[in-house]
């Protein structure tokens, strides 16, 4: 195998688990990528209203209309806090930068998620008036004798 052909391997991302210390910065990197789109949507909104004043001869909407810039910011430090949260809590579980910044990016509603994750305890756990749980994993269907 030629040095080439290790480093483009040991590039391709194939398998290879990250640190923990990779991963949340990648992750938190995940985090600012998506948080720099959102702000680019905001420039985008106000680019195109400023487009819309011209031609109609208005008066030119302000940025501030479009961006807070403390509120803006503070989000922006809570997303890439997130993104290198989520990073940690699933380093073992992504291989490759990639994989890391991808959980960064979707922090919020990946976390979101898993706190709404139901445990086998919880799922075995019928609530009150739901129809009983065959063994097989099935509620039975109406008519069906149980």
């Amino acid at each position: 195998m030629t040095h080439r052909q290790v480093l483009l391997d040991e590039s391709a991302g194939d398998g290879l688990m990250l640190t923990w210390i990779e991963a949340v910065a990648s992750g938190a990197g995940g985090g600012l990528i998506a948080e720099a789109v959102v702000t680019y949507g905001r420039l985008h909104s106000w680019q195109q209203a400023r487009h819309t004043a011209r031609a109609a001869a208005a008066p030119l909407p302000p940025l501030g209309r479009f961006v807070d810039p403390l509120a803006d910011t503070l989000a922006a430090l809570a997303r890439v806090a997130l993104g290198g949260a989520a990073g940690w809590l699933l380093h073992t579980e992504v291989t490759g930068v990639y994989a890391a910044v991808t959980v960064g990016a979707s922090a919020p509603a990946l976390l979101a998620q898993i706190g709404r994750a139901t445990t086998p305890a919880e799922a075995q756990r019928a609530p009150a008036g739901a129809a009983p749980v065959a063994p097989g994993g099935t509620a039975p269907v109406s008519g069906e004798a149980s």
